[in-house]
């Protein structure tokens, strides 16, 4: 039997702010701020109106969606604050990601039919607790775990618990009381009918025209419903009150989607004994690994980003993240990322739940290798996976590839680009005709200015001068002319030089010694004008 909790927080905007004020628990009803009317306000083509309000302004008639100037004159030092509904969704979030402790299956409620003459604010969670009650030995004391860890947080809550969504948020909005009651259970399908019948009909979650014109002919109750025939409601109303009505009782299937946030692959594990040993934290991630990577597999997607999230049980959460330089579904590969971190992870009295997921996906189909374990595929497949390690034991900014540039100039050809950017299907070389000039296996990130002596002045050096010592030349090729990027005229390098004194001539020399060099000339030689020469990169 599916069982649906839907949990109302009336207060939420509100319990937000005092949690940034006063930290992280609002455990303690001591601090000032909670005893005081305190509402949030928003401005409007018709000023500023009322979004959210405490229990405390509630109880002086102070309402959401009331103009600032009306409850001034209920209550005038009433304390306001701006809202904020990016900060509101982004704590609302924070949140449906801790109740996933309980459920894999949590999703936020969207539904909001607030009229102006009550004071509610419906922010709430969906968790489909179906399958999971036992884990804390019943739904009670689910329920029980639920709003101790809301109230160290610091959030008012009330919870219905019922076989149907439709049920379970009429009864917690009218069943429940935030003194004596603060959830109530439907243990039965049959038990919804009775159970919602004397509720009012806001319950039905309808809009307010449609609940004002049912509270005109009499129809109080979500009972009244029950003893009149169905057609003549359609007809004034439409399909809308029966279709929720019918959700409510179970009589129509009402689907609720869970939101992962923007991961779609994911995988849950609890245990019915909190676990502590690394040995069992590490099994448990090697069988979420292999589930998680046949549904990638399914899917033609690869891991980029993967997020294993722990759940203590002193309701704290920590959380390991390895990223991939390439798309990967190799359940050793990843495990053995995941191990090398393990270390940092502090179980504290245990860990009673894990949930590995992959925030972020790229496609990845299978590829055809061949049958010689020294190809070139295979060589590559060893460097993205020892990539891989060092990014995770290193940092993804300090493990870094060097990515081409369309620049004329050899220090300016490439640069340095964190691993973890490697898109998704990327060239493993960078490709272009095979008779392209050689470059040297080390480049000098600047070059040095050297002197040279040559026989000619155009000519190839015959020696030059390099760390205190002379270098006789005995073998040379080139030039290799390099002219400027003409395209950069308006750049810093042709404000202070002529544009001849931009052209290089490279040289690729060895030296008696048999190591080679890659010097050039900078400029061009004419009356008054005397070239400069540096070296720029070393070969093997």
């Amino acid at each position: 039997m599916r069982r649906v909790i839907s949990l109302w927080l009336p207060t939420f905007a509100i319990d937000r702010i005092n949690h940034r004020a006063y930290g992280k628990s609002q455990a303690n009803p001591s601090d000032k701020m909670i005893d005081k009317p305190l509402a949030t306000i928003t401005c409007t083509h018709g000023g500023q109106r009322i979004t959210a309000v405490n229990s405390v302004a509630q109880a002086v008639g102070i309402v959401p969606k009331q103009s600032l100037a009306d409850a001034r004159t209920l209550y005038p030092s009433l304390t306001v604050h701006q809202a904020d509904p990016t900060a509101d969704l982004k704590a609302l979030n924070i949140l449906r990601e801790i109740c996933e402790r309980y459920t894999p299956w949590v999703a936020i409620d969207t539904f909001d039919n607030t009229p102006s003459n009550v004071s509610l604010w419906n922010t709430g969670l969906w968790l489909n607790i179906t399958g999971c009650a036992h884990l804390f030995g019943s739904e009670e004391a689910l329920l029980e775990d639920l709003f101790y860890l809301l109230k160290n947080i610091g959030y008012q809550a009330r919870a219905g618990l019922a076989s149907t969504p439709g049920a379970a948020w009429a009864l917690a909005r009218y069943k429940t009381d935030p003194q004596t009651k603060r959830w109530f259970i439907s243990n039965t399908n049959e038990d919804i009918r009775n159970c919602i019948a004397e509720l009012p009909m806001k319950g039905l979650r309808l809009e307010c025209d449609i609940i004002e014109g049912l509270e005109r002919m009499g129809l109080l109750s979500i009972g009244d419903l029950y003893r009149i025939p169905r057609a003549p409601i359609t007809r004034r109303f439409g399909k809308s009150v029966l279709h929720r009505l019918d959700q409510a009782l179970g009589d129509l299937e009402e689907s609720l989607s869970p939101q992962r946030g923007r991961s779609t692959f994911s995988k849950y594990l609890a245990f019915i004994d909190p676990i502590g040993r690394r040995e069992d934290i590490e099994a448990a991630l090697n069988r979420l690994v292999v589930s998680l990577c046949t549904d990638l597999e399914q899917a033609n997607q690869g891991a980029r980003r993967l997020v294993l999230t722990l759940y203590r049980v002193d309701k704290s959460t920590g959380k390991v993240q390895i990223s991939t330089s390439q798309p990967r579904r190799d359940p050793t590969h990843l495990s053995m990322l995941f191990r090398e971190k393990l270390e940092i992870i502090d179980p504290g009295l245990g860990i009673d739940a894990i949930v590995l997921s992959a925030s972020e996906t790229n496609p990845l189909k299978v590829r055809q290798t061949g049958l010689n374990i020294n190809s070139i595929a295979e060589q590559t497949e060893n460097v993205i996976k020892l990539l891989d390690r060092l990014v995770g034991r290193l940092g993804s900014d300090n493990v870094t590839r060097l990515e081409p540039v369309e620049r004329h100039l050899p220090e300016l050809a490439s640069r340095e680009v964190s691993t973890a950017s490697i898109p998704s299907g990327v060239k493993q070389d960078w490709g272009g005709p095979t008779h392209c000039p050689s470059r040297p296996l080390q480049l000098l990130v600047h070059p040095l200015r050297i002197d040279v002596i040559a026989e000619i002045p155009d000519g190839p050096p015959f020696l030059f001068y390099w760390q205190n010592h002379q270098r006789r030349v005995i073998a040379a090729e080139g030039p290799e002319r390099i002219t400027p990027e003409w395209w950069l005229i308006r750049g810093n390098m042709w404000k202070t030089k002529p544009l001849n004194n931009d052209v290089r001539d490279y040289y690729r020399i060895e030296d008696k010694d048999g190591k080679r060099y890659w010097l050039y000339r900078e400029g061009l030689y004419y009356p008054d004008n005397h070239p400069t020469w540096y070296i720029h990169g070393f070969f093997t």
